[in-house]
């Protein structure tokens, strides 16, 4: 049986399994332990022996479902992003809706910020995602090309502020750590010096998500604004 296509295993229904002994491992399960594997030691531990130790099979077994690496993490990004969020409400509420459940499905699966970069192939579900995050900005006076700049914003932030939060708190961490030194040279970085003296007195409390994505709305909002929209 010729080898699977990046788009036949993303897209297409499974074939039929050819005769012969059955497989000692399904395409399903190699999936699930390579999600397992990055999920507690990061992406780059799932390697193909590594799915296969923990299968209990050899590397050369995985290679009869899947061609190589590039095609298990595109399977991965399918298996972890989830179904996409159903937006209610109006655009703003829609548009966060959409960030928020990026971000704790990001948060859940921190490789996801990693993998799901640069120019490549989509799965169904993760296009469901585009699909849901356009059609909550359907009908603003914006051209397509502009909502889906608009999801790419958003995105861009969500995946920056988590891999930024990979430990807790950083800004309090940031703060602390250098309290002593900036108070002692804040006549070189006076407006550091403020911004994380103030940062220490509120608790330090991360507030980056929010402002940022606050922002990303304000900005289309003021944008939808001048073209006469609501």
């Amino acid at each position: 049986m010729p080898e699977l296509t990046l788009a036949e295993l993303l897209w297409s229904q499974p074939r039929v399994q050819r005769r012969g002994p059955r497989p000692r491992v399904e395409l399903t399960a190699i999936v699930a332990a390579a999600v397992r594997i990055a999920d507690a030691e990061g992406l780059d531990a799932a390697s193909m022996q590594r799915v296969a130790d923990a299968l209990g099979v050899t590397k050369m077994a995985l290679y009869r479902h899947v061609p190589g690496r590039g095609e298990l993490v595109a399977l991965m990004i399918e298996a972890a992003v989830g179904s996409a969020p159903v937006p209610a409400g109006d655009w703003r509420a829609g548009l966060r809706c959409w960030a928020d459940a990026m971000r704790e499905g990001m948060t859940r699966h921190r490789w996801l910020a990693q993998a799901t970069v640069g120019g490549r192939l989509l799965g169904p579900a993760e296009l469901s995602w585009f699909e849901a995050g356009l059609a909550a900005l359907d009908g603003l006076p914006l051209s397509a090309a502009q909502r889906l700049d608009t999801l790419a914003l958003v995105s861009s932030h969500v995946r920056g502020m988590v891999q930024q939060q990979i430990a807790a708190h950083p800004e309090r961490t940031i703060a602390t750590l250098l309290a002593g030194t900036l108070e002692q040279r804040a006549d070189e970085f006076p407006q550091a010096a403020v911004a994380f003296a103030q940062t220490a007195a509120s608790g330090g409390t991360d507030n980056a998500y929010e402002f940022g994505l606050g922002c990303i709305i304000a900005g289309i909002d003021a944008l939808v604004g001048q073209a006469g929209g609501q």
